[in-house]
């Protein structure tokens, strides 16, 4: 039976192991639960065969040891009967029961320990199998907060990225800034100075001249004209 030949293996499985070493427990938990279901699904099958088995074998054994008990309690009356030829008969037969039942008792005992292996198999796989479910769904509670996490750290890197933009536009900014009051800085030094006294000698200078009509008034008052 191909699944007995697995019970080694099944039996000797460290399930939180297996899961540990796995590099994506997430998917590959799903598809190791597949493969548990459908061993289990074996394994009973094949338990009610071996079961069966063991059942029928035990059934042999306890008829042949009836016989045996019973052709030993002819040969015993016939002995009590004065007849020993009549009693080695029987005995005759009790051995050869007996040498069936050495037969049948092995067969019944090679049942019996497949049967106690697939049952151990079955309850290995059931247990196996609630821990890979109970892991999975924590698992995948872990990797939904890990995605959350990661989401939230694209977005903080982000916010990050953007503030350093806007700390160098700032820098940018106040060096414009900074140019710009030197450039006007530069063009007041630049400018000629004022000559205040020059300034007022023209204003006066104005002010003494006569206008062209007065000059020609006159002068023709002093021509008589």
């Amino acid at each position: 039976m191909a699944i007995l030949e697995r019970f080694s293996d099944i039996i000797s499985a460290n399930i939180n192991a297996l899961i540990d070493k796995m590099e994506n427990p997430a998917k590959m938990i799903d598809q190791y639960l597949r493969d548990m279901m459908e061993d289990l699904a074996e394994v009973k099958r094949s338990t009610a065969g071996v079961m069966a088995e063991e059942t029928r074998t035990k059934r042999l054994v306890d008829e042949n040891q009836a016989e045996v008990i019973k052709y030993t309690d002819y040969a015993k009356k016939a002995l009590e009967a004065g007849n020993e030829n009549d009693a080695r008969i029987f005995l005759t037969k009790k051995q050869e029961l007996e040498n069936v039942g050495a037969g049948l008792a092995t067969s019944y005992a090679s049942a019996h320990e497949n049967a106690v292996k697939m049952r151990q198999m079955h309850d290995k796989l059931a247990t196996d199998i609630e821990t890979l479910k109970s892991r999975r769904e924590m698992i995948k509670s872990k990797m939904a907060v890990a995605k959350t996490q990661e989401t939230l750290n694209k977005a903080t890197d982000s916010i990050a990225s953007t503030k350093g933009a806007m700390t160098s536009f700032e820098r940018m900014e106040e060096k414009a800034d900074k140019m710009l009051d030197e450039a006007n800085a530069m063009s007041e030094l630049n400018m000629t100075p004022i000559d205040e006294a020059k300034a007022l000698e023209e204003k006066y200078a104005s002010q003494g001249s006569a206008s062209v009509e007065d000059e020609l008034e006159q002068m023709k008052k002093d021509m008589g004209l």
